[in-house]
């Protein structure tokens, strides 16, 4: 594959409240062909403290790259996105929107906020199976990501 080549680990944080999902998305990356960490939050308020390094993940490791559910507890997706966009140290972190959401507000709302990519998941588990190693090939491999601020 053009571009392939072999990168150091990854960070992604995966903002999912959906257990069946979370469970999904773990598989297939422990399936998958990077050396990356999956850090997992289950609402909007625990993505911002992570991001943020505040309460419990004083000590968590800024991500590489975030997979961002919209319909999360506590604050929405939409909300967890544009305070990534407007902090500067976070400004730059890539942030796909993967959502069961096929809404087209939701769609447009997720780019006007500057999302890199929103994806909507298969109902078929092997195919979020297979959507999840595609998203980590790319975005993991392919794409060069900026580098700093962990």
């Amino acid at each position: 594959m053009v571009g392939h080549r072999e990168k150091p680990a990854a960070d992604i944080l995966l903002v999912e409240d959906n257990p069946g999902d979370v469970r999904l998305i773990e598989d297939a990356f422990s399936q998958g062909s990077t050396n990356s960490t999956l850090h997992v939050v289950t609402d909007g308020k625990q993505a911002l403290d992570f991001l943020n390094r505040q309460g419990s993940y004083a000590n968590a490791t800024r991500p590489d790259l975030v997979l961002l559910d919209l319909n999360v507890p506590r604050v929405s997706g939409f909300d967890v996105l544009a305070r990534i966009r407007a902090e500067h140290a976070l400004s730059t972190l890539p942030v796909i929107v993967l959502t069961g959401s096929r809404s087209a507000d939701d769609v447009a709302l997720s780019y006007r906020l500057h999302a890199n990519a929103y994806v909507t998941k298969p109902p078929d588990p092997r195919a979020l199976a297979r959507l999840v190693r595609t998203l980590e090939e790319f975005w993991l491999t392919v794409v060069e990501l900026p580098t700093g601020g962990r």
